[in-house]
């Protein structure tokens, strides 16, 4: 390799005659590196400089620690190791690692020095690159803090925008909790007793509030008005619809008129408030305690399940029926049914049926006959949870799709 050749390529020696090239030939050798082979790495100790000739170095801060940054990138006719030259312990300050395969030649510090001694005007040279490098550094590190306050300013601001989500979300989720606290008030904390029924009830919601409805309300002392509903929606606008009829409902009921006549003008006045295009079904009855019967109006909803003592199922019969709230004149489906001693009536809204496994199948009118005709026997109250909660086991972790209610009426004896 001829080695004064590749000098007199090297801008930096550029001034310098025959003799100088052929003396500085002498005391440097090449050094070849494979791409990404280290030069050498900070803090170690350095006796050596180099001039690139072919290829190109990266020079590398914090090498392999979070904190690594490229510091430049040098070609033909730079220099690298000059620094350890300035300090008096001799320590690199930065790594040096080959981008591409890379051709440099070496020479010593003591050489080095020599040629300083030799060729003065070298030196101003050497600091002359010194500081164009160290203004390009310090201007790619004022680019880079300037980058950095950007992130930074972006950071806080995506910060305040996230904790002003939190916040809301925090203040959505207290106001879905007093809406459900509300709720559950409306409902009724306790079902009056009766004489020769047995009455147990539940609602469970799928999402923090509800569409489903349910009240037992004394009429006197031998009758009660039985209520089970079901809003089209669910969430917030169901609950306050829910709300909305409950409280219709018991004030028609407190009228004293018949179950058509509750639903019909209950119908009437939400036509009026229902701007949203809601709508509910339900099942409107009077329990009466002395024959034993329950006289109900259907509105839309699904028929009730009737089993004797000894578990029959009584198929009950069915009109025409419309939901609440779409209709000026709405049609009822009225029916009046005996509940024998021992027997039992469950009414319940569509989310039972509706119910969906993992794999997307429905829990179905027929399994819940045979789950309604094994829970009976214990108390009305019994009978509504262990039938909830076989209806939350076949949903088996899946997202519960609609709001649930269930009545049971239990005739004693």
């Amino acid at each position: 390799m001829d080695i004064e050749s590749l000098l007199r390529q090297v801008p930096l020696f550029g001034s310098f005659n025959q003799d100088e090239y052929r003396t500085l030939s002498r005391c440097m050798s090449p050094v070849a590196l494979e791409t990404g082979q280290m030069l050498f790495r900070e803090g170690e100790k350095g006796s050596s400089f180099y001039i690139i000739i072919e290829g190109r170095l990266e020079v590398i801060k914090s090498l392999g620690t979070e904190d690594e940054r490229l510091l430049q990138t040098w070609g033909p006719g730079n220099f690298v190791g000059e620094m350890s030259m300035f300090d008096r312990q001799g320590l690199r300050v930065a790594a040096v690692r080959a981008r591409e395969r890379t051709l440099a030649l070496e020479m010593s510090h003591a050489n080095f020095d020599a040629l300083l001694r030799r060729q003065p005007d070298l030196a101003f040279e050497v600091m002359r690159e010194l500081s164009l490098r160290l203004r390009d550094t310090d201007n790619a590190i004022i680019r880079d803090l300037q980058e950095k306050n950007r992130q930074l300013a972006e950071a806080y601001t995506e910060l305040k925008a996230a904790q002003a989500q939190v916040i809301e979300k925090e203040r959505l989720e207290r106001e879905l909790q007093v809406a459900r606290e509300i709720q559950q008030s409306i409902l009724p904390a306790s079902l009056p007793p009766l004489s020769t029924f047995d009455l147990g009830a539940l609602m469970v919601p799928a999402r923090a509030v509800g569409g489903d409805l349910y009240d037992v309300i004394p009429v006197d002392d031998d009758q009660a008005a039985v209520v089970i509903g079901d809003v089209s929606d669910k969430g917030v606008p169901a609950a306050i619809f829910m709300a909305l009829t409950s409280s219709l409902v018991r004030a028609e009921t407190h009228h004293k008129v018949s179950p058509a006549s509750v639903l019909t003008n209950v119908n009437r006045h939400l036509l009026g408030m229902n701007a949203y295009g809601l709508f509910v079904t339900l099942i409107y009855g009077l329990l009466d305690c002395r024959a034993r019967t329950f006289t109900y109006v259907r509105a839309g909803h699904e028929l009730p399940l009737l089993f004797s003592k000894d578990g029959r199922e009584t198929r009950l019969e069915s009109g025409a029926g419309q939901a609440l709230g779409i209709l000026d004149e709405v049609r009822l489906d009225e029916q009046t049914i005996a509940i024998p001693p021992g027997g039992s009536l469950l009414l319940f809204t569509d989310g039972a049926p509706d119910m969906l496994d993992p794999l997307g199948k429905p829990f179905g009118h027929d399994r819940l006959r045979r789950v309604a005709r094994q829970r009976r026997g214990g108390t009305a109250q019994e009978f509504c949870q262990q039938v909830w909660r076989d209806v939350s086991a076949f949903q088996g972790g899946a997202s519960q799709a609609d709001d649930i209610a269930l009545v049971a009426i239990c005739a004693r004896g």
